[in-house]
């Protein structure tokens, strides 16, 4: 058999000609209808950007001029420069260039989807003509995959087909599309698996990456952007992919992609190609004629190279050493100013004939294909909320959660409010239950539907952009799909534990006016959390406007909400005129004046509401949650989020200037380390629930390969063969859950001795394939700089350690992005290929004695890729043991390959051994790499199966089960190697040791200083609640008077401390996730501990608490009247920080113990509200155990010192009407009313064990930190 004979279709040796593909989409046609063809035409386009730094970081020197609306000097930064392109209906055209060289920028300006808020646009990009995208029907691949981790990939790609294709498609139509779909992109073995997270795995990145293109695909779309539609790939995919584009295009659409290093067969799919180099153009044109272009300019293709990667080595300032810079630069220069020139000479060299005639031809056309309709509202909302149904039944955190909610909220609290009897302070713990139900049930279900919104709106931003869901169906389908999952039973559940528990009355129409209201305070909930996302769309931004507009809420809606349920409980539906009696002690005569108190009526009056106040607030109630949601679907309508672009901050000097190259240890100095693996498996038991049956499944079969230091060690292999997890497996990083756990067979071996884990750990880096780790708001040197002072030895001094962290800057490439922010989701920063390296960057700065890299070119242009493969094979030489997943290697990386372990879809070996034997060991089996052919992309052709056509599909399967076949035969010898190899005690002696705490301490302090400063809306979180609440707290209360009303008042407002008790887990919920995935992967890698970590937490939170509870002590004493001495204000202060420190302390503990943050949040928020309703003002008869426990809560410290200090010197009067049948008042001093509710405490001791209670809170939540990762190792 030869090769020819394997596959004579996508064999590398014949190449890909337009025949071939004629012939394939002949046999295999995609189905999608007639598309309105689209000429494309870039003319001019400049991208500006405002690199100006933010007004509170601005020099004051510069702060006048910025004020008088003068530009600073250097404040631009020019992004693109003069893009001229011409893309044609039918066409695939390529936009290629280094990392950084603007090609997501021109992606992303063509297709209308940049924020202009520092941006200054030029020139145009026209559709036939029109420079309005919304003219055509458009389609956008983004780097990021935006997926539901919770459905299969049959059904995203289901549930995308039902949005995306209207009428007059069937839903059998739809579906046959979606099978072919998942045939094309070779998605047939992955389409029933989940999509997956970094938590709960699924899909490989390559799947997802297939998945995100299918979901587009589907759209039928005239125009197709695709954003690196190959990152994650290996070779064989890739090309398949980029084959299916070749062919949507010759069906008439345009395509245009991105792309960062294309294999040679698939540079021959490109019709056109745009070469960037910094923003500018150096070809655009045919890419047929691009050699020849460049030819007579004297750069000449040599033979074997791939043509792409021949142009972006052109293109590419090598900025390692300035040798080089200067020369790349000259030659990037030079053939910028010729295509320029060219452009001026040559008018039509973009166009082939006059653009009216083209336009009026496409137009002609179009006229035969109608404009597609998009999807009705109804078939949008009978989509979403199948979808929406399914997704929150497979999230069982998320629905037990508010179940959760539910019933410990209706449990706890009606166990605190148990059979209230009817005396004066069973009167007082009825309005506090009746309280507690209208206000902080809601205000739970508020934070997290907030919580789960920020995560969902994001799925919801990208489908409205792309046109294929409206504001209505979205708002709508949410609440259709959640009705019978929790929008019912929650507060059905809620209603009926607590009515009972408490003993209001038995009366029917009074439980269901109670059920009814209580549904309609869930509703106000859910509708205003829509409200907030509307306003903000992260979770500081909205849980700001969440929690002080609920407050407002809770200060004066609850009029309506409390009203009614106080006019159900005291006056009744049909109750008599003076309304219900209680337990008056004097006499059993309602209108006995002596027993004024004890009716119904005088309650009602006391709390200021009228008697007849049932039906009023309930239509007033609807009237707010149709307001909401209205306002909710307004504000989504209108307040479009577009991706931003990350601040370029400008250095004061160039650093890297003079820097050398790495220091190049000799190799007998290094200890060497050979790492062996022998029948190493791998295998995950998938633990069942609900009577279903547990589930192993093997991802790794029995490997026997060996990894020795001073080479390149390669493991290959397509998508889903296990690359990620042998390599998590060997570095130790794979963590099991409750429903999942991992095991391992067979040994591995350092040096021929089984490691300790704390050996493994300190003689090892790892780098993982995603960029999570970085922080957002740091720039690249920065970033670098503080790796450095965190990971180098005690013995280098800071300046060697930023003379080390430059030196590797510009080792990897990074000069050119070194003062660009990393950005996030929401901000364009740098790179995603300048990401990867600084990743790369970060492990290699240690010197590690075992360096293991996932995926350590993925995303990278073939330059920088090279480049990185150079480093890292210089690393090697100086005695480094170094393994590394690849999936696409261009031909010239090969060579470095010194051994490669080849593994088959489903973690079979297929080869391990040299590189340079590979060839041969394939071709004694028939199988003979052709002499043109990239060696790389050939072995992955050969083990990957070809899911795209059933014929071909039983072919290939059967040549990888021959060649696993072949290879399981073989027989291995792992001796023990000696000599100049490390003994294993040796190897214990090298255990990396952590840096001290008061080196970590200030570096990570500083950093994540700088991190919090440069996002506003984090900022906002931390300082503007308290204030927030401190203002609401003044409108509505101040002043406090001393009339009878004023005893309730004044109470109240004590009891209003606890809301800053939510405050505090709030603020935590913005900062500490992300927080604590930067410190979980930086203490894998050994870098600080766990004490560093919560100090500086602590340090960076205290400074803001501390002014803001300083404001909030101003506001209630003085605005306020709580008591107007320097004594009352520095009593507000404390124990507003107090409480604060303790929510936050509460959200360290939960956000810890459980990575589900929307469950953290409720699990911790149904805490904080018994809290609240235990602290001493809402709830008077509380049995001895939830006493005891009461003394677990801040707030029962809080209000027993500040009611003694608020009240004990204030005297009361009332009105004629208010006085007792002895004409007292039914209080008169502030004592009295401590009595009334048991709060006749010691002050100063409370003051004293508040502050124990915050101290003991925080060594909680540290120690949790510590048990956990400990757990961990």
């Amino acid at each position: 058999m030869t090769a020819d004979d394997i596959c004579p279709l996508d064999n590398p040796k014949h190449g890909v000609n337009v025949d071939t593909l004629q012939d394939l989409s002949a046999t295999f046609n995609l189905s999608f209808r007639e598309v309105q063809p689209v000429d494309i035409h870039v003319k001019d386009l400049s991208l500006e950007v405002d690199i100006s730094p933010p007004i509170w970081e601005t020099a004051p020197s510069q702060i006048w001029r910025r004020l008088r609306g003068k530009t600073m000097t250097d404040a631009r930064k020019t992004v693109l420069d003069g893009i001229d392109a011409y893309m044609p209906s039918g066409s695939l055209t390529a936009i290629i260039g280094s990392s950084g060289s603007g090609k997501t920028s021109l992606l992303n300006l063509m297709a209308g989807r940049m924020g202009m808020s520092k941006a200054t646009v030029a020139g145009t990009t026209t559709f036939n003509g029109d420079a309005n995208i919304e003219s055509v029907r458009s389609a956008y691949v983004m780097q990021e995959d935006v997926l539901i981790p919770t459905l299969t990939v049959r059904e995203t790609l289901r549930y995308s087909a039902d949005l995306r294709l209207p009428p007059p498609t069937t839903q059998e139509e739809r579906h046959q599309i979606v099978e072919q779909v998942i045939m094309e992109l070779g998605l047939k073995e992955c389409a029933d698996t989940r999509i997956g997270t970094n938590i709960h795995k699924g899909c490989s990145g390559g799947e997802k990456r297939r998945t995100s293109i299918g979901v587009q695909m589907l759209a039928n779309p005239s125009v197709l952007f695709c954003d690196e539609p190959t990152t994650g790939l290996d070779a064989t995919s890739a090309f398949q992919i980029i084959r299916t584009l070749k062919r949507l295009a010759q069906k008439g659409r345009t395509v245009i992609v991105s792309i960062h290093a294309p294999r040679s067969e698939i540079w021959s799919l490109f019709d056109n190609v745009v070469l960037l180099a910094r923003g500018s153009v150096l070809y655009s044109g045919p890419s047929s004629r691009s050699l020849t272009y460049f030819e007579s300019h004297g750069h000449v293709l040599p033979p074997f190279v791939n043509p792409a990667e021949f142009l972006i080595d052109l293109a590419a300032i090598d900025n390692r050493t300035e040798e080089l810079e200067a020369t790349s630069l000259a030659r990037v220069e030079s053939l910028k100013s010729s295509w320029r020139t060219k452009m001026k000479t040559d008018k039509e060299v973009l166009k082939p004939r006059n653009d009216d005639e083209k336009y009026k031809g496409s137009t002609t056309q179009a006229q035969d294909v109608p404009m597609a309709r998009a999807v009705s509202f109804n078939r949008q909302f009978r989509v979403l909320t199948s979808r929406t149904f399914k997704t929150t039944i497979r999230d069982p955190m998320g629905l037990a959660g508010s179940l959760l909610e539910a019933v410990g909220m209706g449990v706890i609290s009606g166990w605190i409010f148990l059979q209230l009897d009817e005396s004066q302070a069973g009167i007082r713990s009825r309005q506090g239950s009746l309280y507690t139900s209208s206000s902080l049930n809601g205000y739970l279900i508020l934070l997290y539907e907030t919580y789960r919104l920020t995560i969902d709106i994001r799925q919801f931003d990208r489908e409205r952009t792309e046109g294929v869901v409206g504001v209505p169906a979205f708002l709508l389908s949410r609440r259709a799909a959640r009705l019978p999952l929790e929008d019912l039973p929650v507060p059905i559940i809620f209603a009926i534990i607590f009515y009972f528990m408490v003993g209001y009355r038995l009366s029917v129409g009074q439980f269901f006016i109670f059920l009814a209201v209580t549904i309609l305070t869930h509703y106000i909930a859910i509708t205003f959390a829509a409200v907030s996302i509307g306003i903000a769309r992260s979770f500081p931004g909205a849980s700001l406007v969440g929690n002080l507009s609920f407050t407002v809420q809770s200060f004066a809606c609850g009029f309506y909400i409390f009203g009614a349920l106080c006019a159900n409980e005291f006056i009744g539906p049909n109750g008599p005129p003076e309304g219900q009696f209680y337990d008056c002690p004097y006499s059993d005569d309602p209108n006995d004046p002596a027993c004024t108190q004890y009716t119904g009526r005088y309650i009602m009056e006391s709390l200021g509401f009228p008697p007849n106040w049932i039906w009023r607030p309930i239509v007033v109630l609807v009237a707010f949650v149709v307001g909401h949601y209205l306002l909710a679907g307004i504000l989504l309508q209108y307040n479009h989020f577009a991706m931003d672009i990350a601040q370029a901050r400008k250095t004061d000097k160039d650093m890297s200037t003079g820097a050398e190259k790495m220091a190049v240890r000799p190799a007998e100095e290094a200890r060497k380390v050979v790492i062996s693996l022998d029948k190493y498996a791998l295998d995950i038991r998938k633990r069942g629930f609900f009577g279903r049956g547990s589930r192993t499944l093997s991802i790794l079969k029995p490997i026997t390969a060996e990894f020795r230091p001073g080479n390149l060690n390669v493991i290959m292999g397509p998508s889903g063969s296990g690359k990620t997890s042998l390599l998590n497996s060997v570095a130790r990083r794979l963590h099991g859950s409750l429903s999942t756990k991992y095991r391992v067979h067979g040994s591995m071996l350092y040096n021929g001795a089984v490691p300790s884990e704390s050996v493994i750990r300190s003689v090892t880096s790892f780098v993982t394939q995603d960029d999570d780790a970085l922080m957002p708001s740091l720039t690249v040197r920065e970033s670098l700089h503080f790796a450095a002072g965190l990971r180098l030895p005690l013995w280098m001094s800071r300046e060697e350690k930023n003379r080390r962290a430059e030196e590797v800057l510009l080792k990897m490439g990074l000069k050119e992005c070194a003062d660009n922010l990393i950005g996030s989701e929401l901000i364009k920063g740098i790179s995603g290929g300048e990401k990867r390296r600084v990743t790369i960057a970060i492990q290699i700065l240690t010197d590690p004695k075992v360096l293991l890299l996932d995926e350590p070119t993925s995303g990278l242009d073939a330059f920088t890729a090279m480049s990185i493969i150079e480093v890292l094979k210089g690393l090697a030489e100086e005695g480094r043991t170094l393994v590394m997943t690849i999936h696409q290697a261009r031909s010239d990386l090969f060579q470095h390959f010194s051994s490669v372990l080849l593994l088959a879809r489903g973690g079979y070996p297929v080869y391990a051994g040299e590189g340079s034997m590979m060839l041969s060991h394939f071709g004694a089996l028939g199988y003979h790499c052709p002499q043109t052919t990239n060696p790389a992309d050939f072995v992955l052709d050969l083990i990957t199966v070809d899911l795209q056509q059933v014929d071909r599909e039983a072919v290939t399967r059967e040549r990888v089960q021959k060649l696993i076949l072949s290879w399981d035969h073989k027989t291995f010898d792992l001796g023990r190697r000696t000599s100049h190899i490390a003994t294993p005690a040796e190897l214990g002696s090298l255990k990396r040791q952590m840096l001290p705490i008061r080196i970590t301490y200030p570096l990570v302090l500083h950093r994540s200083a700088i991190n919090f400063w440069r996002q506003p809306p984090l900022v906002m979180a931390r300082s503007m609640q308290v204030v927030g609440i401190g203002i609401i707290m003044a409108l509505f209360f101040a002043p406090l008077k001393n009339d009878y009303a004023a005893v309730q008042s004044r109470m109240g407002f004590i009891q209003e401390f606890g809301a800053l008790y939510f405050v505090g887990m709030l603020q935590n919920i913005a900062i500490y996730p992300n927080e604590r995935d930067v410190f979980y992967r930086e203490e894998a890698d050994h870098c600080y501990s766990a004490e560093t970590f919560i100090l500086q937490y602590t340090t960076l939170e205290v400074p803001f608490e501390v002014v803001s509870s300083l404001i909030f002590g101003v506001l209630s004493a003085y605005a306020d009247n709580l008591g107007r001495s320097a004594t009352m204000f520095l009593i507000s202060a404390y124990n507003c920080f107090c409480i604060v420190s303790c929510g936050e302390s509460l959200g360290i503990m939960f956000c810890t113990l459980f990575s589900h943050v929307g469950f953290a949040v409720n699990v911790t928020s149904i805490l904080l509200s018994i809290a609240n309703i235990l602290g001493g003002v809402m709830s008077l008869n509380v049995n001895k155990v939830l006493q005891g426990l009461n003394h677990l809560s801040p707030v029962k410290y809080a209000v027993a010192n500040l009611a003694p200090y608020a009240m004990r010197d204030q005297e009361f009067v009332c009105t004629t009407a208010q006085r007792l049948a002895d004409g007292s008042c039914p209080i008169q001093n502030g004592q009295q009313v401590l009595q009334l509710y048991n709060l006749d405490k010691n002050g100063a001791m409370n003051v004293m064990a508040l502050g124990v209670c915050t101290i003991i809170y925080r060594m909680v939540a540290y120690g949790l930190v510590k048990v956990m990762r400990w757990e961990r190792k």
